[in-house]
């Protein structure tokens, strides 16, 4: 059967353009559906540096060097205000990538898929995809622009998973059951210089902030709680964003100017994984393979990393199907031990143990370089990476038991100086 399309891509995300961009060059007849207009508001807006190598290869890096905030590194700081410690890239274990990017999301994606079509994909914006029929030969998409055939599928479709929701492979994750409100400000208070583009996380006992600088003067602003705490206080999503901040003596200092530009947003219940990344004609990538939690700016780089890993299978399978087996199992694999990895470190994070070891800092072992290595984007393949990560974990726990590092009381002051306070 002669068929249109080489691959047909659902989605225009980073995850979708990355790959578009690839099999369009490679000389692949590529057709991305994306249901919205380009550009348009998301969320997640911090880049890492492992994600500069593929910005290389889609050659992007001179545009972002442009108008892309430099980002160094990151802070985590307490909601009150008592611990705060930044780490820079620069001082990552055996990092070969010292910086990335902070970028608004409508700028970022609407160039990707720029891109994807000056490479020679086709794409068509405001096309709905609202069934996928497969076969032993072909994928049929039935869109709200008519149906769509080609040889192979990558569903790039972001949380709304359209594979993933018709073959009921979405399976949540129970204990990061999180809602979360976010927008955009002027006016948020900045550290000078090179600090000034770093990720911020502020943790408190039962919710923490991300603020992402976008440009000269707005930042990304954004608070996740658990659902459960959510709606016990009865509050808009609007209203909610302002109350967590009234909680927080830091968030209210450098937030003491702000001035809110975009209506605030909001989304719950948003971590979950796809039982199975590929079938025989299909293959899953970005958020509609999972997405695990927003806390250490994963979602972007595993949207690249396995867009890139499609287009460079599908290359190889459209020429060789008999490899597709070996390599989509592969595939498969590797994308399901990353998201393991970093599931554990996610979940770590949402116990107070972590923030009191991350706020106490070791040179012993080199374990503060090494987490470093991993918020960088370090996908965990290096022996020397791997070990000093499970001293770490080791090391949270027993700190649940043991305080090896200075506690925090109930509303994370250290309580050293809330008993100072006291006197």
């Amino acid at each position: 059967m002669q068929l249109e399309y080489d691959v047909a891509i659902i989605g225009g995300g980073p995850a979708g353009s990355t790959a578009a961009i690839l099999l369009a060059r490679a000389g692949r007849k590529v057709v991305v559906l994306e249901r919205e207009k380009f550009p348009r508001f998301h969320i997640g807006e911090s880049l890492l540096p492992y994600s500069m190598v593929a910005f290389d290869r889609l050659g992007v890096r001179d545009e972002l060097d442009q108008w892309a905030v430099d980002k160094r590194g990151g802070e985590v700081a307490t909601a009150c205000g008592a611990r705060a410690i930044k780490f820079h890239f620069a001082n990552g274990f055996r990092l070969k990538h010292t910086r990335a990017y902070q970028v608004e999301r409508a700028v970022f994606d609407d160039m990707l898929l720029r891109r994807a079509q000056k490479a020679g994909a086709e794409v068509r914006e405001e096309a709905t995809v609202t069934k996928v029929d497969l076969s032993d030969s072909c994928v049929t998409l039935h869109t709200s622009g008519g149906e769509v055939q080609a040889r192979y599928l990558v569903d790039a479709s972001g949380r709304s998973a359209v594979l993933g929701q018709q073959l009921s492979l979405k399976q949540p994750y129970d204990h990061l059951r999180k809602f979360s409100c976010f927008a955009h400000y002027d006016g948020v208070q900045r550290d000078e210089g090179v600090d000034g583009g770093l990720t911020r996380l502020v943790r408190g006992r039962n919710y923490w902030f991300w603020l992402i600088p976008l440009d000269a003067t707005r930042t990304s602003i954004g608070v996740v709680m658990d659902v459960a705490d959510y709606r016990a206080l009865k509050k808009s999503p609007e209203e909610a964003l302002k109350w967590a901040i009234n909680d927080s003596a830091l968030m209210t200092e450098r937030m003491r100017d702000a001035r809110r530009t975009s209506e605030v947003h909001a989304i719950g219940d948003y971590s979950y994984r796809n039982r199975s990344f590929t079938g025989a004609r299909w293959m899953l990538a970005g958020d509609a393979a999972g997405f695990i939690d927003p806390i250490f700016s994963t979602g972007v780089f595993l949207a690249i990393h396995s867009g890139e890993q499609c287009a460079d299978v599908l290359n190889v399978v459209l020429n060789r199907p008999k490899e597709q087996a070996r390599l989509f199992a592969k595939y498969e694999r590797g994308l399901h031990r990353v998201m393991d990895k970093y599931l554990k470190f996610v979940t770590a994070w949402y116990r107070p143990e972590f923030i009191e070891v991350f706020t106490s800092p070791t040179q012993r072992f080199q374990l503060a370089a090494a987490v470093n290595a991993v918020l960088a984007g370090n996908l965990g393949s290096d022996f020397a990476i791997w070990w000093r990560m499970q001293i770490f974990y080791l090391v949270l726990f027993v700190q649940r038991h043991y305080p090896l590092c200075p506690r925090l009381d109930e509303k994370f002051a250290t309580v050293d100086e809330r008993e100072m306070e006291a006197v």
